[in-house]
């Protein structure tokens, strides 16, 4: 194992720790739970950064995503196309993740997860200097995704922890 893998296995398993403390037990009703009609919940939150990490680490192994190969696509049940990841969504599409309970939610993150560390314990972790954008400068490379993968996944997990402490506050 390189120390490249030991440290982006380390940032995603801190990634999923945060998830799971910002989910478990909770309610549908609970993680659906938005401080105002604007702002995203614990759901979408987790849904999302679950996705884009799916999707991008499936481009990085050249594979399929977890999505739709494991069939959590149509699990969600969500109001959204198979390729939906949530980059962009508005408010009104936020406002569609409801109804999902913790097990689902954490199960399909686990399973990325899983999938995440396969693809780091494997043979594509060797060639992290390899294009894989060309359309930013200078061009993106594999070792450049993951770290924003890893960046963007604390952030929204980090607003998921956020979202579900105004939550416990609003209910005393």
């Amino acid at each position: 194992m390189t120390i490249a893998t030991e440290l982006l296995t380390d940032a995603f398993d801190r990634v999923r720790e945060v998830v799971h403390e910002s989910v478990d037990n909770l309610t549908p009703e609970q993680l659906a739970y938005r401080p105002d009609p604007g702002a995203n919940s614990i759901a979408w939150l987790v849904w999302h950064l679950t996705r884009i990490q799916d999707d991008h680490i499936a481009d990085l192994a050249q594979g399929p995503q977890v999505w739709t190969e494991q069939g959590w696509h149509e699990r969600f049940g969500l109001p959204f196309g198979p390729g939906a990841t949530g980059y962009g969504h508005s408010a009104r599409q936020v406002g569609a993740v409801h109804g999902i309970g913790a097990e689902l939610l954490l199960g399909y993150h686990d399973a990325v997860h899983a999938a995440t560390l396969s693809f780091l314990a494997g043979p594509g972790i060797a060639h992290l200097d390899r294009i894989v954008d060309t359309r930013w400068n200078p061009p993106v490379t594999a070792a450049v995704r993951l770290i924003s993968v890893v960046c963007d996944d604390l952030q929204h997990a980090g607003q998921a922890a956020y979202v579900r402490g105004l939550l416990e506050r609003a209910q005393g």
